[in-house]
């Protein structure tokens, strides 16, 4: 339950259904540990790129939950969803967001090398 007043509307704006990205393959078969430090290097340099930290850290949450969770975390941090695996998305004042499928989902050639 939220404070009065704390729910809003869509009103004609549909409200994309957040889903995991299409299976995908990486340019070249890629170790889980590879995967990991690919994911660490982008979440720590994308709030660099512009947009807000709290925007940043509640899509990095949202990429790491399922998807029901994923999507209570984008509406609840106010997110516009462009592309329904979250690929791009948007804050409420117009800054645009744009995650590699990498830190969204595990890419078909994943070894278990390390």
């Amino acid at each position: 339950m939220g404070c009065a007043g704390s729910s809003r509307s869509k009103g004609d704006e549909t409200v994309k259904k957040i889903r995991k990205p299409k299976p995908w393959k990486h340019s070249e078969p890629v170790t889980r540990a590879q995967l990991v430090q690919m994911r660490d290097e982008f979440w720590d340099t994308a709030p660099h790129y512009g947009g807000r930290k709290e925007i940043w850290d509640a899509l990095r949450a949202a990429a790491e939950a399922d998807v029901s969770l994923a999507q209570a975390i984008v509406d609840s941090a106010g997110i516009i969803v462009q592309a329904p695996d979250l690929t791009v998305c948007y804050d409420e004042r117009g800054a645009k967001y744009e995650l590699p499928k990498y830190v969204l989902s595990e890419p078909t050639n994943l070894t278990g090398e390390n």
